[in-house]
């Protein structure tokens, strides 16, 4: 689990790795706010990649008209060197064991279309396209929103 000694390798490696970036507090509001769900994976007493989401009471993204309390992941990155080794599925599956201490029902996240790496793991962890945003992202590229139910 995250604790916020690590607050400064999970900056470095969201700003080396992914092109939205957040300030300090941002990362300290989510884990204050939903500590179970923000993990980091680390090797030799460094951090090699981490997760952070929120819990949210909207909308359900798979049904529609139905409001219910969602895990929404925020982010989740791997350093390159450490890709292949199934943290990506281990961060995301933890993330969603805390989602349930929270109470959500179901999950979803924003993906850029073009990461395909990215949506194979999404997919491999039970998520699928529910729908697509046009211009979601800063540059222009279009995002997938994926989603899935929390047992």
């Amino acid at each position: 689990m995250f604790n916020t000694a690590d607050i400064s390798q999970v900056m470095e490696i969201n700003r080396s790795c992914l092109p939205e970036h957040y300030n300090q507090a941002f990362y300290n509001i989510l884990y204050y706010r939903f500590p179970k769900t923000f993990v980091v994976a680390s090797a030799s007493d460094t951090v090699v990649g981490y997760i952070m989401c929120r819990i949210e009471l909207g909308l359900s993204e798979m049904r529609r008209f139905n409001l219910i309390k969602k895990g929404h992941v925020v982010s989740l990155a791997v350093l390159p060197e450490y890709r292949g080794k199934r943290l990506g599925k281990g961060l995301a599956s933890n993330a969603l064991k805390g989602m349930l201490g929270y109470g959500a029902k179901e999950s979803y996240l924003e993906v850029r279309v073009s990461n395909l790496a990215a949506v194979r793991l999404y997919e491999k962890l039970g998520f699928s396209v529910v729908k697509a945003k046009k211009n979601y992202y800063k540059d222009g590229e279009d995002a997938y929103v994926m989603a899935r139910k929390i047992p």
